[in-house]
């Protein structure tokens, strides 16, 4: 609860925390002024939500983030000493690299490059808050919601990436045949 409490007693220092995860979305965004064309895709699977739905959950998943970092960094007594070497070091690590997931799957097209990402960056998800749990059980539990989108994430890319491999030799359903 004093979690809680704490947003509306936040540091200047927070306002960066939470902001900085962001830098990936609004780089894509300025990378790719017309980014519907992997969307239009029409073997994107059925259940794909919509592209403005997509970034809107990064969007957020980054701001939920940014302020489990900043409960880390506040909680190990701020500054930038060395017990926050582990907790906000592993946590860099995977945020760059949930930036060059956004980069792979929105700007490059490259699904089955997203896809291993994906997967990385899951064992980096559960990894920091495994690291982050002693510090603060609330940043480890704001994770969560994380994991969860990285498994929808991975799904829409492991589908792209499926239906994109020899396309001409998918299976083809098996019916009567009448020769």
């Amino acid at each position: 609860m004093d979690d809680l409490v704490s947003v509306r007693r936040m540091q200047p220092q927070g306002t960066i925390f939470v902001a900085l995860p962001n830098l990936g979305p609004i780089l894509v965004w300025l990378l790719t002024p017309r980014m519907s064309g992997w969307h239009d895709n029409p073997k994107k699977p059925p259940w794909c939500p919509p592209h403005k739905v997509l970034m809107t959950g990064w969007i957020t998943i980054y701001f939920v983030m940014g302020y489990a970092s900043y409960l880390v960094w506040k909680d190990l007594g701020g500054g930038f000493g060395r017990p926050l070497a582990l907790p906000l070091g592993l946590y860099a690590v995977q945020l760059a690299i949930s930036w060059i997931v956004l980069n792979l799957f929105f700007v490059a097209h490259s699904h089955g490059l997203a896809l291993l990402h994906l997967l990385l960056l899951y064992g980096l998800v559960v990894s920091t808050a495994l690291i982050w749990h002693p510090i603060n059980k609330l940043a480890a539990i704001l994770l969560l919601p994380y994991l969860a989108w990285l498994t929808v994430t991975a799904s829409i890319a492991y589908r792209l990436w499926r239906d994109s491999l020899c396309t001409s030799q998918q299976p083809q359903p098996v019916g009567d045949k009448s020769d």
